[in-house]
């Protein structure tokens, strides 16, 4: 395993915090703002943080390649974190019973849309544009910043408050949890192909192919 690789366009703290603020300005609209479904909200979101981030900090040469090996990683990532989340949900629900509407009301967002639909956004553009913004651009330009664990730290930290217009303590665990775990994905693999297969692996099949019970 390498330390994350370093050699794109290093970001100033001007950027990281402009991007920081567009991310959270979005992700409130998404969340908070009543309008419009909430699936193509956050995949413009994604989209959008994507875009910008990739202009920001180009890509290495190679550094956006697949390898054979990327699919059994992020395979066996998914799988690993899907257990976490399925014990995490149990130990949850039987220790504080009220969360469980929590649950349901993440689940219920897909309401009135296609599974399909949904598990396409997810899996094509959601899971992917997420890694490469949160993981590729934000944890990689604080810990060029800030040092690897203090890096990986302040990226999981922004990527969980951004989820708070939710309102939804349950989706602010979530997010805490994965962000920490694709984050260390990420900064011990030093790609980021891996962490985007995990992603949207995991992303699918939670919320479509295998919802947490």
């Amino acid at each position: 395993m390498r330390a994350v690789n370093l050699k794109a366009k290093r970001q100033g703290w001007v950027a990281l915090g402009a991007m920081t603020a567009l991310a959270a300005l979005l992700f409130a609209l998404a969340f908070g703002w009543p309008g419009g479904n909430f699936w193509l909200k956050i995949s413009a979101t994604a989209l959008i943080l994507t875009i910008v981030s990739l202009f920001l900090r180009p890509p290495v040469p190679g550094g956006l390649a697949f390898r054979w090996s990327d699919v059994l990683w992020g395979l066996v990532s998914a799988a690993v974190l899907w257990l976490i989340f399925w014990l995490g949900k149990m130990l949850s629900v039987q220790l504080f019973p009220p969360l469980a509407d929590q649950v349901g009301a993440i689940y219920a967002k897909g309401q009135g849309v296609s599974p399909w639909v949904i598990a396409l956004l997810l899996f094509f553009i959601i899971g992917p544009c997420e890694e490469l913004f949160w993981r590729r651009y934000m944890q990689a330009g604080l810990m060029e910043r800030l040092g690897p664990l203090k890096g990986w730290l302040a990226a999981t930290g922004i990527y969980t408050l951004v989820h708070l217009p939710s309102l939804n303590f349950m989706l602010m665990g979530a997010a805490a949890v994965a962000g920490a775990f694709w984050g260390l994905l990420y900064w011990r693999m030093g790609r980021i192909p891996p962490v985007i297969i995990s992603h949207a692996l995991w992303t699918t099949a939670a919320f479509v192919l295998l919802p947490i019970p």
